[in-house]
């Protein structure tokens, strides 16, 4: 298993905190990782993305162009990043940030209103958790618990009394993919 993702979106969305998880979360299944992020200089609001790569085998290069998976979080990513996606891949959006739809019909495509749920849970924060529990859905590729897991070690201390409502979120995440028709 081979799974190279890439998650983008603006600065302050979580991009960079997804791909972490990710790979935290791999490296406790003995899987191997490369995380390689991308962010303008602004704190909040510039772009970002990050590679991440997930593998039972070892990496040759963290340097791709085409990918399984692309999770975007706006519009701008999702105009840079949708023909990045191999056919019969998938694409993962964040449905209430996107005006111009996906095009593609040789991929999977799956329309997530995680900024509406993430209202409903009360913490807007959650909405990255949101969009990773859609892609666990569809690719099951860590455990849940090692999901969580992955999450102690990038959130700090500080917010670990979070870390149920992180659960809360992946799980509504994954029931929102799993009730979604997907278009292909």
């Amino acid at each position: 298993m081979q799974e190279e993702i890439i998650i983008a979106g603006f600065g302050g969305q979580g991009v960079l905190s997804m791909g972490q998880i990710l790979c935290y979360s791999a490296v406790m299944e003995d899987k191997e990782v490369t995380w390689m992020p991308s962010y303008g200089p602004e704190m909040r609001g510039g772009t970002a993305n990050c590679i991440t790569i997930i593998s039972d085998t070892k990496i040759s290069s963290p340097i791709i162009t085409k990918f399984d998976t692309v999770i975007v979080l706006n519009q701008p990513s999702l105009d840079r990043f949708e023909s990045a996606v191999k056919p019969g891949g998938l694409l993962i959006y964040e449905a209430n940030a996107i005006i111009n739809l996906p095009t593609r019909t040789d991929i999977e495509v799956l329309g997530i209103e995680a900024a509406n749920e993430a209202v409903k849970l009360k913490n807007s924060k959650v909405m990255n958790m949101i969009v990773l529990g859609a892609f666990l859905q569809r690719k099951p590729i860590i455990k849940l618990e090692n999901i969580l897991e992955g999450i102690k070690k990038v959130l700090p201390e500080r917010y670990h009394h979070l870390i149920p409502l992180n659960k809360q979120a992946l799980e509504k995440g994954m029931e929102l993919a799993e009730n979604i028709a997907v278009k292909a």
